[in-house]
C-alpha cells in the first residue's frame, strides 16, 4: 500500500494491530508508547514523532520501504 498521507500510516497500523487482536491499551503499552499517541497515530495526527511512529511499526511487524522516483527524463530541460 502507499503511503500518501499521515492518515494512511495510521490505517495501517490500525488494520494491523487489530488483525493481531490487540487493543489499543495493549498495543501501545507492548510498542512502549501511550495509548493516546497511538491513537493520535491511528487516527492520522500529523505531528507525531517519527522515531516513535517508527518504533511502533517494527513493534507491529510493518516493515516501510523508500521508493525513489525520477523528476524527469536526462533530457527534459529546466
Amino acid at each position: 500500500m502507499k503511503i500518501k498521507a499521515s492518515e494512511d500510516l495510521g490505517l495501517i497500523i490500525r488494520k494491523k494491530r487489530k488483525e493481531d487482536g490487540l487493543t489499543l491499551h495493549d498495543a501501545a503499552s507492548i510498542c512502549g508508547v501511550s495509548h493516546v499517541f497511538l491513537s493520535a497515530l491511528e487516527n492520522g495526527k500529523e505531528s507525531v514523532r517519527l522515531n516513535k511512529v517508527l518504533q511502533v511499526a517494527a513493534c507491529l511487524g510493518i516493515e516501510i520501504h523508500a521508493n525513489f522516483r525520477g523528476w524527469g527524463t536526462k533530457d527534459s530541460e529546466i
